[in-house]
Parts: structure tokens; C-alpha cells; sequence
């Protein structure tokens, strides 16, 4: 997945200025593909130009300032479809906690615990995120989704909002196997005496 079908998929709602782009995907789709405000805004230019988007100025303020409204394309439509159609190219794994855990004979004592107790708490954390998520969904009060569904017919509503809580799901379930992962690597610090040293305590 690229940046651009994430700005697309998100603009197949309706239009939206750059700013409403980079507020809602901050708390819709930046759930599940992170990017930073200074990608987005090159990324929707770039979108116009190339005829996924189209623009037109609205008033912003009392002074006679505009903003610029996006509004995804049929060519862009055609894009979103054809991403979804593509099946993925994975590619191989990057795991910086999986490599350092490798490795962690090279640590110093109470390194290891310290590490992986940051990565329990990381995890419980986007767990967390990921169920008020999935709560907000399936009571229909995530604004995101408000939009969307008001822009589709509503024998599509159980449909679309569906599909959004699986991929909370997914999210969920990940985070879920990395806690029990690292509550294994505290295990087996333990097993091999070496929870000693700064910031040990019990492991769980």
C-alpha cells in the first residue's frame, strides 16, 4: 500500500480540503498507514497533477481566503479499484525488536527486561487504541465512518463498516502476539538468571 491509495481511499467519501485530509487521516486511515503531514500535501499536488484529483478553491476566513478542496477523479477511482484488485507484493521482514532480541547477549544487565517491557507497553498501548477503535465503529460515532456511510446507500452501511472493524481486528490480534512475545523473551530471561540489574521486577 502506498501513500496515495491511502489518500484515495480516504477521498472516495467525498471532497476534502488539504487540511481536512491530513486531520481525518490522522484518525481514520493514519491507524493503519502512518505519514507525516509534510508527505501528504506534496502527495496530494502531485495527485492533481496527475489527474487522480481534481481542486477548486473554497472560502477559508473572513478576509476572502481560500483553501483548496480535493476531489477524487473518475481516473482516480480507477486507481482505487485497480490497488484493490492487485493482490500484495510482500516483501521481506524488518524487525528492529526481533533483530536487537537476537542479540541480546550483547546487553547490558537489566537492558534486555527494560527493552522488552517498552515493547509490552508499546503494544498494550496500540491494543488499546485499536479496540476504542473498533467500539467507535460498531457504534457508528467515528466520524470518519459517519461521512462515509452518509456517502453510500445505506444497504452498503453493514458492509463498509464491517470491513473497517477486520482491519482493527488485525491490529488487535498483532499487537496481542507481540505482548505474548515479549512476555516469552521475559520468561526466558528469567529462566536464564539474568532479570538482575536495573529495573528488574516480577514479569508480569
Amino acid at each position: 500500500m502506498s501513500l496515495r491509495s491511502a489518500l484515495l481511499a480516504l477521498l472516495s467519501s467525498g471532497p476534502l480540503t488539504g487540511y481536512d485530509v491530513v486531520k481525518q487521516f490522522r484518525t481514520s486511515v493514519g491507524h493503519v498507514w502512518h505519514a507525516p503531514d509534510s508527505q501528504i500535501y506534496p502527495e496530494l499536488r502531485k495527485m492533481h497533477a496527475e489527474g487522480l484529483l481534481s481542486s477548486r478553491p473554497v472560502p477559508w476566513g473572513s478576509r476572502g481566503a481560500t483553501k483548496t478542496e480535493y476531489t477524487i477523479t473518475p481516473e482516480g477511482e480507477r486507481a482505487l479499484r485497480e490497488w484493490q484488485d492487485t493482490p500484495l507484493d510482500y516483501v521481506r521482514e524488518r524487525d528492529p525488536a526481533q533483530l536487537k532480541a537476537a542479540y541480546f547477549e550483547w546487553a547490558s544487565p537489566g537492558a534486555a527486561a527494560a527493552q522488552l517491557r517498552a515493547h509490552i507497553e508499546h503494544y498494550r498501548q496500540q491494543r488499546a487504541q485499536a479496540l476504542e477503535q473498533i467500539r467507535a465503529l460498531e457504534d457508528r460515532t467515528n466520524p470518519t465512518l459517519a461521512r462515509r456511510l452518509a456517502a453510500n446507500p445505506e444497504d452498503q452501511w453493514e458492509r463498509i463498516t464491517r470491513f473497517k472493524v477486520f482491519a482493527y481486528e488485525g491490529q488487535v490480534a498483532r499487537a496481542e502476539q507481540e505482548i505474548a512475545w515479549a512476555e516469552r523473551g521475559l520468561r526466558l530471561l528469567a529462566e536464564l538468571g539474568e532479570l538482575d540489574g536495573p529495573g528488574a521486577r516480577e514479569t508480569s
